[in-house]
């Protein structure tokens, strides 16, 4: 069974709804506010269900994208782990970009991890048409 965490810190000049808005749009599970130091925040969610990322797979399909998802999650795998990381202000808006560093994302990238002995079904979830 795969373990999906998704992970989005909070700026200081941030709204933590507007992060959380942007993390919905690509996850659907519970989300929880964790403060890490005064100002910063970080909005975490664990599913234990591929099945939580069904909106990802269902943007990336109608925007044709797939195999750049796929090369993704391929590039990133190390053992039965893969990630992949989207522009927050583009997440929030509902559209995929996928950035290879955190800065190519000003106010920080939303972090998705696939953890799971079977990580070619999940990554065959999310990417084949």
């Amino acid at each position: 069974m795969p373990r999906v965490t998704v992970e989005a810190e909070v700026r200081p000049t941030e709204s933590v709804e507007k992060v959380k808005r942007a993390v919905q749009n690509f996850f659907a599970g519970d989300l929880l506010v964790l403060e890490v130091r005064e100002g910063w925040f970080i909005v975490r969610g664990v599913s234990d269900s591929i099945e939580s990322l069904r909106a990802l797979r269902d943007r990336a399909r109608a925007e044709g994208i797939e195999p750049a998802l796929r090369s993704y999650l391929v590039k990133n795998r190390r053992g039965n782990t893969t990630s992949l990381m989207l522009h927050k202000q583009a997440a929030y808006v509902g559209r995929i970009s996928l950035i290879d560093t955190p800065k190519e994302s000003p106010l920080g990238p939303i972090t998705i991890t696939i953890e799971g002995d079977d990580l070619d079904q999940s990554i065959d979830y999310l990417t084949s048409s």
